[in-house]
């Protein structure tokens, strides 16, 4: 029993001290390809502890460059978006997340080949501001890869093989029809050829 209640003392003098450390989770994918010109989305979606509201969350998105290390401001929001007033992603970068959702992606327009690199997601929710950022590498192409290239390629052949497929079964289905009403006029003919004794 005196161990128990050592146990317990022992207990509430550490206790005190251990604190719950809470923190948030970004999940962003790992690399992002898109055709120099088009548009792309950054996904960045993120869980926390504590309750989501407008104005308790921030999130800053940066850019990390193939060729520096420096980082440099692509979007930032706090109750409303604000979108980048100078450098290379002015007139680019635009907010297509939900923060009520947990969502804070962005969308970029007519990306050029000098946005290939690292996109950096960072998510605060106060009192939570512990967490590691996302990151997706971006990849600007000048145009598709050959995966979608092939998928493209047999969602058509596809499309073609069926189209020719139906159209050869009407067809047959048509000479059939036509065949045997040919065949019935000869019998026709033939019976009454049998049964009318004027004919020779």
């Amino acid at each position: 029993m005196s161990r128990i209640w050592l146990l317990v003392f022992l207990g509430g003098l550490v206790l005190p001290g251990v604190q719950h450390v809470s923190g948030i989770d970004i999940y962003t994918p790992a690399e992002v390809e898109a055709v120099n010109g088009t548009y792309v989305k950054l996904k960045c979606t993120f869980t926390t502890s504590h309750p989501v509201s407008l104005q308790s969350v921030t999130v800053s998105w940066n850019f990390r460059p193939l060729n520096s290390g420096s980082e440099e401001s692509v979007f930032y929001y706090q109750e409303v978006p604000y979108p980048p007033q100078q450098g290379r992603f002015k007139g680019h970068a635009v907010w297509s997340g939900d923060i009520l959702r947990k969502d804070a992606s962005i969308t970029l327009h007519e990306v050029p080949p000098t946005f290939n690199g690292t996109f950096i997601c960072q998510v605060r929710n106060r009192p939570d501001v512990h967490g590691s950022n996302g990151e997706i590498t971006l990849k600007v192409v000048t145009r598709a890869s050959l995966s979608e290239i092939a998928i493209l390629a047999a969602a058509v052949g596809g499309a073609c093989g069926l189209i020719l497929i139906i159209l050869g079964v009407i067809v047959g289905i048509r000479l059939c029809k036509k065949k045997g009403a040919e065949n019935d006029v000869e019998l026709d003919t033939r019976e009454k050829e049998w049964k009318d004794p004027t004919v020779w």
